[in-house]
């Protein structure tokens, strides 16, 4: 079987998000090798800060990428800003084939005849004004002052065909495309062009990547066949909304990876997630990366758009709390909360966490309920104790004396001496321990509680009816 390799070729020009780690995640989750390339033609708004940004969010990942840049440093294999004379004799082998040629019509003029087209039911493509000038002309004009675009000559009258991996066949008429430009009026390459020519460069076998760019491919296609380069496969998939149908913001969940990871989401839990994301698997169970790759298939990716649920990842978040190791919860923890739990109650607590915490913040709640002795909060909960009565606290302070560390002849005991079952026996013991209604089993708070401090949060309401 032939190798695959795919490729992730972000813009620096912001913090990566969901829609963009969903494309590097399918990207290596087909390919046999996965490749980075930094495509920062933008110079105005690209950053080195956003690269190293990147960098750190797809090694937090785990999508390790076989070629590419190991820092932010630009350079020529994999920066695309680098690549300008790669680029120039590309420019200059059309031009010399007539298959490109300058034009120097103005934004303004752009943008009346797109106008002129709309207004007339056709689709806004070049016009062709420039298409023809003689060599005289050109020069007359650059000795004005005027800098030209670089345009593709679109080949008359021809049918560009492909077949996507995700969509199926796809047809477009050459005429209907219009002479696009390949290279700015500053110099600088078009995306249309120095993505396709680095594609065909770097050996990339197949393409993934978003259906907003499935007008591209047609445009992109003729360039390499002028240039006798090789095409890839493309593959464009659903693009991703939010849970309320509109386009991804920070209004319907939408953050940067950066910001779920400092948020404290486990990186298994946001590849779960995002394999999800337009993809089917059979399984419903957390899985590696392994797992995952093992099992994707590019004919169950869907046709229509994806909706990204933040419930949703907070369910693999769930989950992935739940199968983490000790060691792991632990590093996981904020300092402040380690720096709370007693070394011998650690393995207990982490216990408490798995079963209640989704969130490094909720454990930090729970550190504090259990092991300081600052205010509980929740009045709601703290006056379901003191309704149970001072004579109910003073049987559980005696029970409690009786029982040592058996939870088992604590409530035993303290049935004997109350009679009280079900929530009046629970509720109230719970409240008084945390403030809280919900939280870990009565038993496990019993135990992990230091003995004087459950005796003095059982004391507290043996005078709070008076």
């Amino acid at each position: 079987m032939t190798s695959t390799k795919t490729r992730f070729a972000p813009s620096p020009t912001g913090l990566m998000h969901i829609g963009n780690a969903c494309t590097a995640l399918f990207s290596a989750l087909y390919g046999d090798s996965f490749l980075l390339r930094i495509e920062d033609t933008d110079t105005e708004r690209s950053r080195r800060e956003f690269v190293e940004e990147l960098l750190e969010d797809l090694r937090w990942l785990g999508l390790h990428w076989k070629e590419g840049p190991e820092d932010g440093e630009p350079v020529e294999a994999w920066f695309q800003s680098r690549r300008g004379a790669i680029y120039q004799r590309y420019y200059q082998e059309l031009e010399e084939r007539g298959l490109a040629y300058p034009c120097f019509c103005s934004p303004r003029e752009l943008e009346i005849s797109r106008k002129i087209q709309l207004g007339s039911g056709q689709p806004p493509r070049y016009s062709g004004k420039c298409a023809h000038l003689s060599a005289e002309e050109v020069s007359r004009k650059r000795r004005e002052g005027l800098a030209p675009t670089l345009r593709f000559r679109v080949p008359k009258g021809e049918i560009v065909e492909f077949e996507d991996l995700v969509r199926g066949p796809q047809k477009f008429e050459s005429d209907d495309i219009g002479d696009f430009i390949i290279r700015r009026a500053d110099g600088g390459a078009a995306f249309f062009f120095c993505n396709a020519i680095d594609d065909a460069l770097m050996g990339v076998t197949h393409v993934i990547r978003g259906e907003d760019h499935l007008a591209n491919t047609p445009r992109q296609m003729l360039v390499l066949r002028a240039l006798k380069l090789p095409l890839p496969r493309y593959a464009h998939c659903a693009l991703i909304l939010g849970d309320d149908g509109a386009p991804l913001s920070k209004r319907n969940g939408s953050r940067s990876i950066k910001q779920l990871r400092e948020e404290g989401y486990f990186p298994i839990a946001l590849l779960n997630m995002l394999a999800r994301l337009g993809h089917t698997y059979e399984s419903d169970a957390l899985m590696d990366f392994a797992a995952l790759k093992a099992a994707f298939d590019l004919s169950r990716l869907g046709k229509s758009p994806a909706r990204f649920d933040p419930a949703h990842l907070d369910h693999w978040q769930h989950l992935a709390v739940r199968a983490a190791d000790n060691e792991t919860l632990r590093h996981w923890l904020r300092a402040e909360t380690r720096a709370i739990v007693p070394e011998e109650k650690l393995a207990g607590f982490l216990d408490i966490v798995r079963s209640n915490c989704v969130f490094p913040e909720q454990a930090d709640q729970w550190a504090r309920i259990l092991f300081t002795d600052e205010p509980r909060a929740g009045s709601g909960a703290l006056e379901a104790a003191r309704q149970a009565g001072e004579p109910f606290f003073l049987a559980a302070l005696d029970a409690a004396n009786a029982a040592g560390e058996s939870f088992d002849l604590f409530m035993t005991e303290l049935k004997s001496k109350t009679g009280a079952k079900g929530k009046g026996l629970f509720m109230p013991l719970r409240a008084a321990l945390t403030g809280r209604h919900d939280g870990p089993e009565l038993g496990t708070l019993y135990r992990i509680l230091d003995k004087h401090r459950l005796h003095r949060r059982l004391a507290e309401f043996t005078y709070e009816s008076e």
